[in-house]
């Protein structure tokens, strides 16, 4: 048994653009906005702590399957989905709120903001799709040199052969995508948090987390089925935010209190 060559340049292009893109727009920002590298930090940070421990608690909780193995939330996919959406706007802009209050004696400027968000989503795509795709092509690499690792099942390497190779490759387009949906995320929060009367810009971004969410989760639910068609809609909305945290940053700059 072999991985296809496709497949394995398709894992290849995925892991580097969920890591490659982060760090070009690291630069590119810090030569353009002045960002530091603490709010980078800071933002990383934050999301490991708010949404793979914190959250993660609570879905363990509350998503913890019987024992046939069901879980009976995704048995209704509106709860579903609206219980996936809120849950991650909540635990992920009250993280970016938090934040921005305790560096803003420190750390103002859009700069702050950009950088925040490179690092709360740059973290996620690195860990959610960047070490994953790395991973998978070292054991592809294993299996094709007919040096698997001991003990994995014949199953998996069958199950991972049958995926078609533009799945591995949209998993690192998304990761550019939701990119451009976390960062006017960290835009809106931060204006909400820094110019005198927007506080509403942080429950608006919640509420657009969460919508943004909804699609995928009807996708986990089976209710729908096309994937092309999910990742289409995320593009369209990653341009509107780009859109919509450029108006805010324009309109909202000198309210900075």
């Amino acid at each position: 048994m072999t991985i296809p060559t496709t497949t394995m340049v398709c894992m290849g292009i995925s892991a580097l653009l969920s890591i490659g893109v982060l760090i070009a727009l690291f630069f590119i920002f810090r030569k353009r906005f002045g960002i530091k590298l603490v709010p980078v930090l800071v933002g990383a940070a934050a999301f490991v702590l708010f949404v793979m421990v914190l959250e993660a608690y609570v879905h363990n909780l509350i998503l913890k399957p019987d024992a046939e193995g069901n879980i009976a939330l995704r048995s209704q996919p509106i709860l579903f989905m609206l219980y996936g959406g809120f849950m991650a706007g909540l635990f992920e802009e009250t993280a970016r709120f938090l934040c921005f209050h305790i560096m803003k004696r420190k750390y103002r400027g859009i700069g702050t903001a950009l950088g925040y968000g490179i690092g709360h989503g740059g973290i996620e795509a690195i860990l959610l799709a960047g070490v994953t795709m790395i991973a998978n092509l070292i054991l592809c690499v294993q299996i094709n040199a007919g040096t698997p690792p001991a003990g994995i099942p014949e199953a998996s390497v069958l199950a991972l052969m049958a995926v078609p190779p533009s799945q591995f490759l949209i998993g690192g387009i998304e990761r550019v995508l939701v990119l451009g949906i976390q960062i006017p995320l960290s835009v809106l929060v931060y204006y909400s948090v820094m110019a005198k009367g927007k506080w509403w810009l942080f429950p608006l971004a919640i509420l657009l987390h969460a919508v943004v969410d909804f699609l995928p989760a009807l996708y986990q639910t089976g209710v729908v089925t096309n994937l092309y068609a999910v990742e289409g809609v995320v593009a369209l909305y990653s341009i509107g935010m780009i859109y919509l945290a450029v108006r805010t940053h324009r309109a909202y700059r000198g309210l900075e209190a």
